[in-house]
């Protein structure tokens, strides 16, 4: 058990130093993507012709902020193993112009991206992440910032001035909600940050897409070293569990897939998203590579299989009457197969077959989510992407707490459970 342990807290501090360098998609992405570099793939762009060979190793990227790797054996393969993650998380997107200077500070103009809550990202130390567009040497260039260090707070309104605000309180945007950067008429304008971190100056700056980041640091803690909190949990767990099986795996009988998506939390309509066709496209340049013709990778994709992996709700230590009666996965519990009967999730009786037989093989548990039947569900990846890819797919995800606060938590245990899992799934 000792051994174990030590493996389940090396995970946990590699996710959280995961977490940590991936501030934004872009940043998760470009991490992703030169880890599978490191792991001796080639990097393939969309705008090139592709020249594939067997037995070698791909990634490819899009929009900066998605990826795909693929792996194809050296003998011939008859289906694909996919595994589906995401990148983003929800935050707060700085507008442009954003500075108001009204009264005697400065605030940022910001609006809601994906379904937050929004009380978690008051009072504590923010700062900013993303992707600036420089106009250098001729060429429109990206590059990433991650300033690391605190910037911003969106101060709470004093109790004394808002008697009410624990009996509960709808929650603003434009009003409540803008962070606060400096004092009116100071040296250092928003953009002057944004140039200084881009190493460029202000007039090269054509374009940005920033967000705010919670620089609350993740840890393990608990009486046994139990519970694992970090920001943006949903989704880097999943995608940094599901990169570590898929490295681990032989990947020598099927066409292996990583693919790691943006814009999941605003509804994935978008060219990097699962509702685009960016893994459509990637499998279909894959078999016109290998000769394939399109009834061979129609007869591909429906041997194919695919894992969904976005993070689960776990049963609430003092809300547990809002889980349904029956399924209520649990911290450490294992990986958690998710149903909808309106098809939020795609699992079937029989991809949840298999995926129950893939994690016993593998000596991983299992546990299953359903909503309460009286509440509404969110979605995910698998019911979307597989509107362009119709793969059989199961939805899975790992267990945790407070999904889509500024500060999740969920299970030292679980991380490990889906690495061990998604490396049998690309045996």
């Amino acid at each position: 058990m000792a051994e174990n342990e030590t493996v389940f807290e090396e995970i946990s501090r590699d996710l959280l130093h995961f977490i940590s360098k991936s501030p934004s998609p872009y940043h998760a992405a470009r991490g992703i993507k030169a880890a599978f570099v490191y792991d001796r793939a080639m990097e393939l762009r969309e705008e090139d012709d592709w020249t594939l060979e067997r037995g070698q190793k791909y990634v490819v990227t899009r929009n900066g902020s998605a990826v795909i790797a693929f792996t194809i054996p050296q003998e011939e393969a008859r289906d694909f193993r996919i595994v589906a993650v995401h990148s983003d998380s929800p935050t707060f997107r700085i507008k442009e112009s954003p500075e108001i200077a009204d009264g005697p500070y400065v605030r940022l103009n910001v609006e809601q991206y994906g379904g937050m809550i929004m009380s978690t990202w008051m009072d504590r130390p923010l700062s900013m992440a993303g992707r600036v567009i420089v106009y250098e040497n001729g060429h429109l260039v990206p590059k990433l910032i991650a300033p690391g260090r605190p910037l911003f707070v969106i101060p709470s309104l004093a109790i004394h001035m808002n008697r009410e605000v624990n009996g509960g309180y709808a929650w603003n945007v434009q009003k409540d909600l803008l962070p606060l950067f400096a004092m009116k008429g100071g040296p250092i304008s928003f953009m002057d940050v944004v140039a200084a971190e881009a190493h460029c100056k202000k007039e090269d700056i054509y374009g940005h897409d920033l967000s705010l980041v919670s620089l609350v640091p993740g840890t393990v803690w608990g009486a046994d070293s139990s519970f694992v909190s970090a920001p943006r949990l949903d989704d880097l767990q999943c995608a940094f569990a599901a990169f570590r099986g898929y490295t681990m795996g032989a990947k020598e009988q099927h066409i292996s897939v990583y693919a790691l998506f943006d814009n999941e939390e605003v509804g994935s309509g978008t060219r990097q998203g699962a509702g685009g066709t960016f893994l459509h496209d990637t499998l279909v340049r894959i078999a016109e590579a290998l000769g394939l013709s399109e009834a061979k990778l129609l007869a591909m994709l429906s041997r194919s299989f695919m894992i969904s992996a976005d993070n689960a709700h776990a049963v609430h230590p003092n809300y547990a009457s809002e889980s349904d009666p029956v399924n209520r996965p649990t911290l450490n519990g294992g990986i958690v197969i998710k149903y909808n009967a309106q098809q939020k999730y795609c699992t079937d009786g029989w991809t949840a077959a298999v995926f129950r037989r893939l994690c016993e093989e593998a000596k991983v548990p299992v546990q299953v989510f359903t909503n309460r039947s009286d509440r509404l569900g969110g979605s995910t990846l698998g019911n979307i992407s597989i509107q362009k890819v119709p793969v059989p797919t199961v939805d899975v995800g790992l267990p945790q707490l407070a999904m889509h606060s500024s500060y999740e938590t969920a299970g030292i245990l679980d991380t490990a459970y889906f690495v061990t899992a998604a490396a049998k799934f690309f045996e």
